[in-house]
């Protein structure tokens, strides 16, 4: 992809494509992957997990990953992503690459283009991530960032719609912090054109930026501090761990969020066929408890594993397979 090419003859290509918020794909790229994610997923069924596609589409491709946070389902699911693709990756973390000592967003992504065919990276501060795709001449992929997580989303879109849930229109509440993971559902919301009921305590507000994106889009976006009157009818219960890495305030935040705990209560306001969705890894007893965790409508575990198949299908598309 690469080869022959010299110094910065690459920055900005328009062929590279790059995977930073859902919006760099679109509505019909997103609709696209997960219609690809089901019919892969399906024609795989019962296969040893590790064993290529029949088409095997990434053959000889290999994606690098850097992680500067902490991971267990962004780190199995793009690995295992890769070798059912037929390609590889390979794990670059801050203590053991040149990160760690001080080389450069842009050194690194200049490097790395060179090596490897496309960069999945989970970080902290998004303008890593815009940095690197800025100066990478192959296809960038946020693995998640303080400001989004798309690759969740398209795995969380691909569950519900598994489950039969039709998404424009769905109602889906959201209870807790307005996080990453919140910014890139509301984000979904305007593209996929349903609707979000944000429950947080005061304080923790969702940026404007992504409501207002939201209602652009055409999606209705409401904002309370009443957990129960987000959850009546709803379609679908999300919320995420109340206290995400590296944060300080826990005592405080965790008492402003206590009334917003998804229990038996509150499933019980949303619609009798509604789903129960979280990230991951949950501290049960705090967002939600266990009676919900463990319930027969929490799908949690379904969305887990379809991380596989949701990153699958953003890298075909990344290479222009979707």
């Amino acid at each position: 992809m690469t080869g022959g090419m010299t110094g910065d003859a690459l920055d900005l290509a328009p062929s590279v494509r790059k995977f930073l918020d859902l919006s760099d794909a679109g509505g019909n790229a997103i609709a696209a992957m997960i219609g690809d994610a089901v019919d892969r997923k399906a024609a795989r069924a019962g296969w040893p997990k590790g064993k290529p596609d029949s088409d095997a589409p990434l053959a000889g491709y290999v994606l690098g990953m850097i992680f500067e946070k902490a991971s267990t389902r962004t780190r199995v699911s793009f690995d295992i992503g890769m070798r059912q693709l037929g390609g590889s990756a390979l794990i670059l973390d801050a203590g053991t690459s040149q990160l760690g000592r001080g080389e450069s967003i842009a050194d690194t992504a200049r490097v790395l283009s060179r090596m490897v065919d496309a960069i999945m990276i989970r970080t902290d501060d998004h303008a890593k991530a815009e940095e690197l795709a800025h100066h990478a001449h192959v296809p960038v992929i946020n693995g998640l960032t303080d400001r989004s997580h798309p690759c969740q989303i398209v795995a969380d879109l691909l569950t519900l719609v598994e489950h039969g849930k039709a998404l424009p229109g769905l109602e889906l509440a959201w209870f807790g912090d307005g996080n990453n993971v919140l910014h890139s559902i509301l984000e979904a919301a305007g593209l996929m054109k349903f609707n979000v009921r944000v429950a947080t305590p005061q304080g923790y507000e969702p940026e404007a930026e992504f409501v207002e994106m939201a209602r652009a889009g055409g999606a209705t976006i409401s904002l309370t501090q009443d957990a129960r009157a987000a959850a009546e009818g709803a379609d679908v219960l999300v919320t995420d761990t109340w206290i995400s890495m590296g944060q300080d305030h826990a005592e405080a935040k965790l008492a402003a969020m206590d009334p917003f705990r998804v229990d038996a209560a509150l499933m019980g306001a949303a619609k009798s066929d509604a789903l129960f969705l979280h990230c991951l890894p949950a501290h049960v007893g705090d967002e939600v408890n266990e009676e919900v965790f463990e319930g027969s409508q929490s799908v949690v575990f379904d969305e887990a594993e379809n991380r596989i198949h949701a990153q699958k299908s953003i890298l075909r598309w990344c290479f222009g397979q979707i």
